[in-house]
This record gives structure tokens, C-alpha cells and sequence, in this order.
């Protein structure tokens, strides 16, 4: 018997294994059996026979094992052996699908013309019925179906439709859920025709709707060529989905990268080129005409609009191609034109960019005549924008008209493009009205440059612009420098002939890093051409600093961005040959390494001489700057550091003998500074006799390199010995020996040798800059304390100039500083030994010691206090204060220390004369409570609530202390209440933080609550005249005290909504009874209601102060005349503003 006898006598129910061994040699691809050959060999009838066989096994197998079984065979309901037995014959069904299933799929590709293939149509629509039932562990099986519905729509078969739905919709919602391959989208674009069979309105065209939609929001399918083109052919599958389309996309534009948009255009403009009416129609209304209207009318801030413009970007690109001009010519006309004329100037410029981009928008059709003539109206019509009087408008019309010339330089007439750059160049490059236009030109000149022809033309216009490298804007003269920088890349022009030399080293000088790295860019290969020879390298570096040294030493600083490290060292190298050659041309030199180097000849010997002081402390100075650039660099490369530290190593000793002058010192310490101390050994006994040398009074520049220079020896103890002994030998005799009786009297050594100002002058230095502070502190403990107590000792100094004016006012200074630098001392020390509390103590000592020595004399002169002592008292106080809270600031307290800060100041705020001390007490303040609520735990709760009461009462005794002295001196309470405006401002910022932890710093807003209600209703119950009663415009127009008060709490709206509650509460309460306390509040609502903020708040308010005025309206019996009517109406009237604004 024949293969095809015995495979056609195997399709039957009896016969299943038989059938199910033929596609098992199938599929093995070791075994010679093709079924495909194999039904393609079968006659006529035996291939209906086959079908009819198949569409017979289909039915048995589905009527023995129904659907409806499949999924309780795969659960398991059943017992054990019951289970076995279905899950075998849930096996044997599948198996038998997937065989039926593959011999369909083949006999798709061999049906012929005259076929009746009725039973294999049968045999598909079962497969289709039970496709959505198979389980999903028989993926493989349901991707077979599928491609048997795929086969059978590319045949065109009968009965497409319905299979060919099937494989559409399965693989649409495989490509929107998943991430899929390109092979899933072609087999998508390729199932494409099916929507077409399907109608926008009826079931299954609302069912796939949102399928659809969802793929324009996908990435995957907008990427990706095969996704593009779906996408595209969507649009023509009917009108009204054209519409969704566009808004599903318009409301995802905004998330969608800059790539991703250019793709959405490119979909945008497929699917117009493919259209026919009336699809066309639609797209050109529904969706480019209506980004036309998007691009106009958005402002530009919006995240939409940069996306609408690149979407029509792309479609002016295109104007090359067939249809677009015209296109564009009609879409534009109803709404492009009256937009640049709008009212509006966000508009006008919006449609300025889009006139200029779609330049010339014109429709090739009309007539020649009128084409030049339409253009001619829109060549006017941009002359116009460039005088519009909006700098939005203009710099917009700078851009187009820009873009215009690059684009279109060869069509247009030379008197056009003449005028166009007169108008640019001449008017709107100098436009003094806004620096925006004058940057505007400058960055888009750049367009027209990329125009090789405008070359000629702009070689003559270009120099017309040099002033504007000094222009007042530091992003003009950006974007005027980024223009030379484009002229020399495209070789427009010579960009020293556009703008000279001079000015461009002159402005090197002066100007931000953002300018001079760009002119360092201009000119880098003018004065480091790294094609030539070293040499010619120095030669350039002698011609800038003659040129200008400032800008030489600018340019250099920034050269090490435009080349690398390498070339730096190289450079640096050569100018120490250079300025050996210089010292040996003196003939005047010892030095084997300056001598013997037959080498260092240069054509710098005729111009240069040692005698040169500018030009040879500039070469050093330059040494040093290269040196520094490029020292990270060298540190990675510990061969080439070695050879450069040995050569000016070498040579640095008789530098210094030869070069003398200060001005060459200053660079060549700097230079020792780089170089490890051994390799300059008689360096550093020259550098510390320079530090001993030095007067007191000299200058920062005449210590600080020396200083610098040590501290990178790592030498800085013999800077410390320095000031020690400096200290030490002007300070008090023995202090801790002295009688009691003779505490008062200080005894001093011969200071002629001592210099203790210049001493706290290094210690000064040394302690502010973060590197050289890092050193000291890096010193032994005993060497810091030692250090630590020879500051200590001048509080006796201190403490006699302050008590009996026993030393000079030189003198006194010196022990003021000292007793400063001794306080900033002891808390970097507590920060570097944080584990004990001894400089934390020193501190607390401090604070004891000004509250019973210092705080007697803090008192009005009179005849126990002078002028002058309490003068010293005061600025005492101030320094320990100041320390304290920067103490604070940094955490170094803990609640001890806190609580002992906190005495100080109800100590401060007792004295007689306290009060100049508020504005530094209020900061104290603040960074108590902020500290006390940064270490809020639970274990702290306790003392937190304690030091936050304290806190609230010291503040509610500042206000009592401001507003005494508003009324002893008014005068000076006002310059008070002036200079504590931004600390009490900072203050109330720190307890409205604390007070979200704690309800005790409440108390603080009861305190300006009422300090302000009564500070206005005095004024109010003293106004005698009705005239006077003014209801307040700002916070300038309250009396001083409440004008202080609301300007800071008005400053943050965290703290005007704490005041607000808190006086809410108190007119809540009642506690305000008098029209004058009723007045003040409306007052103060009038104040605050200026901001336009807090409107519900200030409503709240006024609601209960209107009730309990109008409690008072027997005073309108009285006459017009009559204050108090006068402040009650006024009130009123206020109170009804805010209510119906």
C-alpha cells in the first residue's frame, strides 16, 4: 500500500496513532515524510476526501473531549486515578489538533482553482470556535492555529474574513501587551487589509478600537519601521478614527522624547502622503492644520508646544516634495497671517517661527507674477517683525530671518539680502532695549555662515560688531565669542579682523570663566600652536604677556582644557629652559644646571633679560598656574611628577637668588609650595625667616603663599611654634601666680621682639581657608593645646583694658582678637575630638566668665562706665555670642551647653544697655530651637519641652525690650527694630520647624500676637483727630514695632499661616474686647490681604472680628467727629473688603 493510501486511511477516529505517527515523521526533520509533498501528490478527489476525513476527526475528537472538559482536566478536581485518565485523554485531544492543524496548513498552500475545500473551511471554523478555549500550556498549539488563520487570509480563500479577524486581533494585542519582535509587527502590517473588512461603527471595529489606539502611544511600534508604516495605514481605515487618533497622540505628546516626536511626524506625514479623499481632507483639518493652531496659540513654556513644532518642522523639511508647498500655502492661509498680526505678542512670535520656518509659503500652481509677488508681501511682512516693539517678537524674527538667508541665499535678489543684514547687523545687533535681540543676532548669524556663499558679503559686514564683545550682558558677549569661534571653524573670516587682538585679551582678563574659556578656545592655537615646535610655544607665551599679562595668566588657566596634560608639562619645561637661558646670558651663575645646558639658546635671548621684572614674574607665575592645572594629572602619573619636580627643583635655589624682586618671590614660593620639601631643604629656613621677618599690619599677599607653602611641607608645627611664642612672650607674666588684689594689674615683657597681632594674623589665616585649617588641626593634641591656652591667657589683657584701661588701644584690639580666635578655636577642637566635652567646657567658661566680668559694663556711661568701656563690653558680648551660635549651628552643643547659651542671653537682655545685643540674641535663638528640634527623640522630650520654653520666654522679654525702647527713644527703637527685621525673620522660619514637633514654641506666636495688637491699638487709642485714622496700605504704615513684626512673618507663608492661626485663636477666644484691639486686627488683615495669599484664612478671621464689632455699634450715636466712630467705621469698612473683595 501507497504512503498516500495508507495517510488517508490513518485520518479516523479509530485509526488516531496511526495519524499521529505520520505527523511525528513530519516534524522529524531526520525522516524523508513531507506532507506538504505528500498532499500536493494526492488527486482531486482524495485531497476532498482528506478534508471531509479531517473535518470527521475534528467533530469525534471535539464531541468525545468537549471544551467545556479542558479545564477541569488541568485543575484536578478529581481523584488520583480519575486524574491520570483525563489528563491522558486531554493529551491525546491536543496532540490530535495540532496533527489536524498541521495538515490544514499545508493543504492551504496546494488547494487549486476548482477545490472543494468546504470540509477544510468546516474544519478551520472549529478550530477558530475552540481557539480562545485551548489552555495557555499549549501555546505552541494555538500559535499553529493562528498561522493556519494567516495562510488562509494571504490565499484569499473563501471564508477569510472571519479567520482573518482571528489572526488580527490575536496578533494586534500580542504586539500592544508584549514586547515584541519585528517579525510580530510585519506579521501585523502584513494581516493589515483585514480592518478594511471591518466597519468603524459595528461591534467588533468599537472592540478594536482601543487596541489600535493604544499601539500610538506604544514606542515599540512608533520606532520602528514596520510599527511606522502600520500606524501610517491606520489613518486611512475611516475618517472618524483620524480624529481619535490625533487626540489620543496630542494628549501623550507631551511625554514623548524628542526622537519619538520626530517619529510621530514622520507617521503623521506617511499617512498624508498615502491618503485620498476624503481621508486627506481629514488629516489636513483634524490633525496638521489643527497643530498649526496648537503651534500659534500655546505659550511657550508649555511642555506640548516644543513637540507641535517639531511635528510641523518635519512637514517643512519636506517642502521639496510634491504637494507640500501647496498643502502648507493652504492650511496656513486662514490662520498664519492674522496670527502675526495679533494683539497678542506670545502669538506673533509663535507665528513668526512658523512663517519664517515654511518660508516661502507659497503655492506653486498660481502663476509666476504672483508667486514674486506673494513673496515679496511675505519679504515685507519680515521686515515688519524685525521692528516689532516686543523683544520676543524681534529676536523670534532674527531667528527666521536668519534661517531664510542660510536657506535661501541664491534665490534671493542682492538688494533683499543686503538690506536683511544692514537691518541685522547694524540695528537689531545693537538694540539697547533688550539683550535677548542683541544674543538672538549673534547666535543666529551662525545659521548663515553654514552658507559658504554668504562668505564674501559677511567678510565686509562682520567687522561692524566688534564693540559687542564689551557689551554689558555676560550671555550676549557669550553668544558673541561662540560666533568668532563658528567664523574660525567655517573660515568666513579672519576673527582677528572681525574683532582685534587687543580687545579680545583686554575682555580675556576681565570677563567670567564662561566668556574666557571660550576666548581661550578662539585663540588657543594662536598662542599654543601644538603643531610647532616647542619653542615657538614660549615665543607665543612672551608675545601674550607682553600683550597683557592679566589675560596671558587667564588663558593659561583655562589651556589644559583644549589639550593634553602632556602638552602642559612640555610648556612648562620650556619656559624654564627660557628662563635659564635668560640667567645665563647674564653670565652670573654658579648653577651646573643652568650653565651646562647648551640647549636652553633661544630666539627670546635678544628680546628677554632677567632685568625684565614683569616679564620674568609672569613666566613664573604662569609655571605655577600650568603646574597647578595639571596636577591631578600628574599625581596619576608618578613618573613624569618625579622628572618635573627634579628639573625645577634643580633650578628653584638660584631663581631665588637671581630673581629678588617681590613680585618674582611671591610666584616662586608658590612654585617651592608644589615641590616636596626635600627637594628644596634650604627653602624652608628661607620661607619661616620671611614669616618671622614680616611687620605687624602687612599685607594677606605677603604671608599667605609663605603659609600655603608650608602647610604642603606638612610643616605647619613651625608656623604654630611661631605664634606660640609670639603669644606667649606678649602675653601677661605668669597670670595664674597673681595676688587677688592684683588680678586687676597686668604686667608686661618687652614686646619689641614679640609680634602678637601678626601672630593671630597667620593663626587667622590658617584657621579660615579649609586646607590650610586642615593641616593645623592635624597637629598633635598637645601642640593644639598649647596653642589653645597661650590664646586663653590674653582674657587677662582683655579683662584689665576693659576694668582699668590699662592697655593701649592697640593692645586691646590685639586681646579682642585673641579671645575670638580662642572661642573659634575650642570649637573646631570639640568637633575634632568630639568624644570629650573639654572644649565644649572652655566654652561654657567663656560665657561665665562675660556674664560676671564683661556684662557690669554693658551700662550707659555714666560714672562708673565710660564711653569707652562699653564700647570693648559690647563687642565682647557680640564676638561671644556670634561664637556661640555658630557653635550651635554646627551641633557641637548638647542640652547643657544649650541651657548655659540661654542664660548668657536673659543675662544680655537684663543689662542696661543689652538691647543693642537683640538682633544677634534673636539668631542665638533660632538655632537653639532649631537644634533642640533637630535632636528631638522621645528620651529628650522632657528637656526639649524645657529648653523650648525658655526659648519662648527670653523672646517674649525681647519684644518687651523692643517696645521700651521705641517708647524711651524712638529714634533709636526704630533702628533697632531695622536692624533685627531678617533675624527675627529667621527666628520665626527655625519655631514654626520646631513648632511642628512641639506645641510649646506656640507660645512664640501669642507673644507677636499680642505684641502687634497692642503695639497698633495704643497708636490707635492716641490718634486725636479723626484725619489720622488710616487703614493701612503695607507693613511700612504700622507703627514700628508691629511694621517690624509682620514684614518678617510676611516673608514666609509657613510662618504668616502659624501668625494667622494663632491670632485666629485669640479672636476666637474674646480675649480682644476693645475697638482699638478689634481695629488692630483689621489692621493687620489689611496688610496681609495685599499679598493676594491666604484669602480663606484672612476670611475666617474676619467673619468672628465682624461679630464681635458689631457688639460696639453704640459708638456711631456719637458725632461724626468723635476717634473712636471714626476707627469703628474704618474698621468695619475694612472688615467688608475683605469679606466681598
Amino acid at each position: 500500500m501507497s504512503k498516500r493510501k495508507e495517510f488517508l486511511d490513518s485520518v479516523h477516529p479509530d485509526k488516531v496513532q496511526d495519524f499521529l505517527n505520520f505527523i511525528k515523521l513530519h516534524k522529524d526533520g531526520s525522516e524523508p515524510l513531507d506532507l506538504a509533498e505528500l498532499v500536493q501528490e494526492l488527486q482531486s478527489n482524495q485531497r476532498v476526501e482528506l478534508w471531509g476525513k479531517l473535518s470527521a476527526l475534528v467533530q469525534h475528537t471535539l464531541q468525545a473531549y468537549p471544551p467545556e472538559r479542558w479545564i477541569t482536566g488541568l485543575d484536578g478536581d478529581s481523584g488520583d486515578e480519575m486524574e491520570v485518565e483525563v489528563s491522558a485523554e486531554l493529551k491525546l485531544t491536543m496532540a490530535v489538533l495540532d496533527a489536524v492543524t498541521v495538515v490544514c496548513t499545508v493543504s492551504v498552500d496546494v488547494i487549486q482553482d476548482g477545490d472543494a475545500y468546504t470540509a477544510l473551511l468546516d474544519c478551520a471554523h472549529m478550530l477558530n470556535d475552540i481557539e480562545s478555549s485551548l489552555p495557555v500550556s499549549e501555546l505552541p498549539l494555538q500559535q499553529a492555529v493562528r498561522w493556519l488563520f494567516e495562510c488562509w487570509w494571504r490565499r484569499g480563500l473563501q471564508g477569510k474574513e472571519e479567520l482573518g479577524w482571528t489572526a488580527f486581533v490575536v496578533c494586534l494585542e500580542s504586539t500592544v501587551t508584549l514586547k515584541t519582535s519585528v517579525r510580530e509587527l510585519n506579521r501585523l502590517y502584513s494581516l493589515k487589509e483585514v480592518l478594511l473588512t471591518v466597519d468603524f461603527d459595528s461591534e467588533r471595529g468599537q472592540y478594536i478600537t482601543s487596541p489600535l489606539l493604544q499601539c500610538f502611544l506604544s514606542t515599540n511600534h512608533i520606532k520602528r519601521e514596520e510599527g511606522k508604516r502600520f500606524l501610517a495605514f491606520l489613518f486611512g481605515w475611516d475618517v472618524n478614527f483620524i480624529r481619535m487618533i490625533h487626540e489620543t497622540i496630542k494628549n501623550q505628546l507631551q511625554f514623548f522624547s524628542k526622537a519619538v516626536a520626530t517619529d510621530v511626524a514622520e507617521i503623521y506625514f506617511r499617512a498624508w502622503k498615502k491618503a485620498s479623499s476624503p481621508f486627506l481632507e481629514e488629516i489636513e483639518s483634524s490633525c496638521i492644520q489643527d497643530l498649526m493652531q496648537h503651534a500659534l496659540l500655546l505659550h511657550r513654556t508649555s511642555p506640548v508646544h516644543p513637540k507641535v513644532r517639531q511635528i510641523l518642522t518635519y512637514f517643512h523639511k519636506q517642502k521639496f516634495r510634491q504637494g507640500i508647498d501647496e498643502m502648507l500655502h493652504r492650511l496656513y492661509k486662514p490662520i498664519l497671517w492674522k496670527a502675526l498680526k495679533a494683539a497678542n505678542a506670545d502669538v506673533r512670535a509663535n507665528a513668526t517661527l512658523l512663517f519664517t520656518e515654511a518660508f516661502p509659503v507659497h503655492d506653486p500652481g498660481l502663476s509666476s507674477e504672483k508667486v514674486d509677488e506673494l513673496v515679496q508681501k511675505q519679504l515685507d511682512t519680515l521686515f515688519a517683525l524685525l521692528d516689532d516693539p516686543r523683544p520676543l517678537v524681534r529676536s523670534s524674527a532674527v531667528l527666521g530671518a536668519c534661517s531664510i538667508l542660510a536657506r535661501c541665499w541664491e534665490l534671493l535678489p542682492s538688494t533683499v539680502i543686503t538690506d536683511l543684514l544692514k537691518k541685522i547687523l547694524l540695528q537689531l545687533a545693537t538694540d539697547t532695549s533688550s539683550p535677548d535681540v542683541r544674543c538672538a543676532v549673534f547666535m543666529c548669524i551662525s545659521m548663515i555662515l553654514d552658507n559658504s556663499m554668504s562668505h564674501p558679503l559677511m567678510e565686509k559686514l562682520l567687522p561692524t560688531l566688534k564693540t559687542s564683545l564689551h557689551d554689558t550682558s555676560e550671555k550676549v558677549r557669550v553668544a558673541f565669542v561662540d560666533l568668532l569661534l563658528k567664523i574660525k571653524a567655517v573660515r568666513a573670516a579672519k576673527f582677528w579682523k572681525v574683532c582685534s587682538m587687543e580687545h579680545l585679551l583686554a575682555r580675556l582678563e576681565l570677563d567670567s570663566p564662561s566668556v574666557s574659556k571660550r576666548i581661550v578656545n578662539l585663540l588657543f592655537n594662536s598662542f599654543l600652536p601644538i603643531s610647532q615646535p616647542e619653542e615657538v610655544w614660549c615665543e607665543r607665551c612672551v608675545t601674550m604677556i607682553q600683550m597683557n599679562p592679566g589675560a596671558a595668566r587667564k588663558f593659561y588657566r583655562y589651556a589644559y582644557m583644549y589639550t593634553a596634560p602632556t602638552n602642559i608639562v612640555k610648556l612648562m619645561l620650556m619656559i624654564r629652559k627660557c628662563l635659564n637661558a635668560c640667567i645665563q646670558k647674564t653670565g652670573d651663575t654658579a648653577d651646573e644646571s643652568i650653565t651646562s645646558n647648551k640647549e636652553n639658546t633661544s630666539v627670546l635671548e635678544d628680546v628677554l633679560s632677567v632685568k625684565d621684572t614683569a616679564v620674568m614674574a609672569s613666566l613664573l607665575e604662569i609655571v605655577v598656574i600650568l603646574w597647578r592645572s595639571v596636577q591631578k594629572s600628574l599625581e596619576h602619573n608618578q613618573e613624569a611628577l618625579q622628572y618635573t619636580t627634579a628639573k625645577f627643583a634643580s633650578v628653584l635655589p638660584e631663581y631665588l637668588r637671581v630673581f629678588q624682586e617681590e613680585r618674582c618671590t611671591a610666584p616662586l614660593i608658590r612654585l617651592a609650595a608644589l615641590l616636596p620639601a626635600a627637594s628644596v631643604p634650604a627653602l624652608r629656613s628661607k620661607v619661616m625667616a620671611q614669616l618671622r621677618r614680616l611687620s605687624a599690619g602687612s599685607a594677606v599677599t605677603l604671608y599667605s603663599q609663605p603659609i600655603e607653602c608650608v602647610c604642603s611641607w606638612g610643616q605647619v608645627s613651625h608656623i604654630l611654634e611661631l605664634v606660640v611664642e609670639w603669644l606667649t612672650e606678649a602675653a601677661p607674666l605668669n597670670p595664674g601666680e597673681q595676688s587677688e588684689s592684683d588680678s586687676r594689674r597686668v604686667q608686661f615683657e618687652d614686646p619689641s621682639e614679640a609680634k602678637p597681632d601678626l601672630a593671630l594674623d597667620y593663626l587667622e589665616y590658617l584657621l579660615t581657608r579649609p586646607r590650610t585649617r586642615d593641616c593645623l588641626l592635624g597637629l598633635s593634641l598637645d601642640q593644639l593645646t598649647s596653642l589653645h591656652s597661650a590664646l586663653g591667657a590674653w582674657k587677662a589683657v582683655l579683662y584689665s583694658s576693659l576694668s582699668e584701661c590699662a592697655a593701649g588701644a592697640a593692645v586691646t584690639e590685639t586681646a579682642l582678637r585673641a579671645f575670638g580666635l580662642h572661642a573659634r578655636l575650642s570649637i573646631h577642637l570639640q568637633h575634632r575630638y568630639p568624644d570629650g566635652r573639654d572644649f565644649l567646657g572652655s566654652l561654657a567658661h567663656c560665657m561665665d566668665w562675660v556674664e560676671k566680668r564683661v556684662l557690669p559694663f554693658l551700662a550707659a556711661p555714666g560714672d562708673d562706665v565710660s564711653e569707652q568701656q562699653l564700647t570693648l563690653s559690647k563687642q565682647i558680648v557680640e564676638s561671644c555670642l556670634t561664637l556661640c551660635r555658630d557653635a550651635l549651628r554646627v551641633a557641637l552643643g548638647d542640652a547643657d551647653f544649650n541651657d548655659h547659651v540661654l542664660q548668657l542671653g536673659s543675662c544680655v537682655l537684663l543689662s542696661e544697655k543689652g538691647y543693642t545685643c537683640v538682633p544677634l540674641l534673636l539668631s542665638v535663638l533660632s538655632e537653639v530651637a532649631q537644634d533642640g528640634a533637630s535632636r528631638n527623640t522621645e528620651a529628650q522630650e522632657e528637656q526639649l519641652c524645657v529648653t523650648l520654653r525658655i526659648v519662648t520666654n527670653i523672646f517674649q522679654k525681647v519684644l518687651e525690650v523692643m517696645a521700651h525702647r521705641l517708647r524711651k527713644d524712638k529714634e533709636e527703637g526704630q533702628e533697632l527694630c531695622c536692624l533685627s527685621e531678617d533675624a527675627l525673620h529667621d527666628f520665626l522660619l527655625a519655631t514654626q520647624l520646631a513648632s511642628e514637633r512641639s506645641e510649646v514654641v506656640s507660645g512664640v506666636f501669642s507673644s507677636l500676637c499680642a505684641a502687634v495688637i497692642i503695639d497698633i491699638s495704643r497708636t490707635l487709642q492716641k490718634l486725636s483727630h479723626p484725619e489720622e485714622v488710616l487703614t493701612p496700605e503695607t507693613a511700612t504704615d504700622l507703627p514700628p514695632l508691629s511694621s517690624t513684626i509682620i514684614t518678617a512673618i510676611l516673608k514666609s507663608p509657613a510662618v504668616t499661616r502659624c501668625f494667622l492661626s494663632e491670632t485666629a485663636s485669640s479672636v476666637d477666644s474674646e480675649a480682644i474686647d476693645s475697638i482699638a484691639g478689634l481695629a488692630a486686627v483689621t489692621h493687620v488683615l489689611a496688610v496681609v490681604r495685599k499679598t493676594d495669599k491666604f484669602k480663606q484664612d484672612l476670611k475666617s478671621i474676619a467673619v468672628s472680628v465682624h461679630k464681635q464689632i458689631l457688639q460696639h455699634c453704640s459708638i456711631t450715636a456719637q458725632g461724626p467727629a468723635h476717634t473712636q466712630r471714626v476707627v469703628y467705621e474704618n474698621a468695619v469698612r475694612t472688615l467688608n473688603e475683605v469679606l466681598m473683595p
